[in-house]
């Protein structure tokens, strides 16, 4: 069993909101798990969150043929693959408490000299057509700037379509930050799907993936749920609802076990339930 993670230090930077923005967003949380869990009250914004800390390494489980690495990362973990130079999943938690922070982003990648064999070069994504994309992204590490100097070796990244990268997959990773803010705490992975047609881009050989997933659980609210995001790596991406899937369906096309780490019961219902409802997605 691996150690639980140490608890993160605070930023030391300082954001003033005005008092009436803060009282909405608390009212619209509120309102919004009112709604969720059907009560005729909404939760009190004190209210007190049970926050387990899960080991990260217990997030995700890769198929025992996949070829693997584990980095583990400040702010995320994850499971290298050394023959596609890129990761089979990037997994972390993302708490209320991290959407804060003074971290700037560094727009500096770099090459993983921790990646088994010969890891990708930032030169391997140039005049190739594809973005570098993040997994874990660096808006959610801004609460460390070593997590955020982490967010961009490229054993976190990924060839992305650009209209994918600056698009949907852009706005899921802001619909996720606005989820946390108000329950509190999501368990994130994400990854590509790579055929074994693949071609591949740079002097390294970094495989291009053929689609991504991203699942994502909330299992700490009074009804746990979860959903899951399935995206072709191309520029044609219809709504976030319409790529909503179960977590499920992932596991089947990827053979990566998720959140194996949960009680049997609410395992079996975020997994197996995917409510755009729950999401404010419909």
């Amino acid at each position: 069993m691996a150690k639980k993670r140490k608890k993160r230090k605070k930023s030391s930077g300082k954001s003033i909101i005005p008092a009436f923005l803060l009282l909405l967003l608390l009212i619209g949380c509120g309102l919004w798990q009112m709604k969720r869990s059907g009560q005729n009250t909404p939760l009190s914004p004190t209210a007190t969150y049970n926050l387990r800390h899960i080991p990260d390494a217990e997030m995700a489980h890769s198929p025992a043929d996949r070829p693997e690495q584990i980095l583990r990362r400040t702010g995320y973990i994850v499971s290298y693959n050394p023959q596609w130079k890129q990761p089979n999943w990037v997994s972390y938690e993302l708490l209320r408490s991290e959407l804060q922070g003074s971290a700037a982003r560094t727009n500096r990648f770099i090459t993983d000299h921790d990646a088994t064999g010969t890891p990708a070069d930032t030169r391997d994504y140039t005049r190739s057509g594809y973005d570098r994309g993040h997994m874990a992204p660096a808006a959610d590490m801004k609460w460390s700037e070593t997590a955020m100097k982490e967010s961009f070796l490229l054993s976190n990244i990924c060839p992305q379509n650009p209209g994918l990268n600056r698009g949907r997959w852009k706005e899921l990773e802001e619909e996720i930050r606005q989820w946390a803010r108000c329950d509190s705490a999501l368990l994130i992975t994400c990854g590509p799907i790579v055929d074994s047609s693949r071609k591949h881009i740079g002097q390294h050989r970094v495989a291009v993936p053929d689609q991504f997933f991203k699942v994502i659980a909330a299992p700490y609210t009074e009804q746990p749920r979860g959903i899951a995001f399935l995206f072709e790596n191309n520029d044609n991406q219809p709504p976030l609802g319409a790529l909503a899937v179960t977590i499920d369906s992932i596991e089947t096309i990827t053979g990566i076990d998720f959140f194996h780490h949960i009680p049997d019961s609410i395992e079996t219902l975020i997994e197996s339930n995917t409510s755009l409802e729950l999401w404010n997605l419909n």
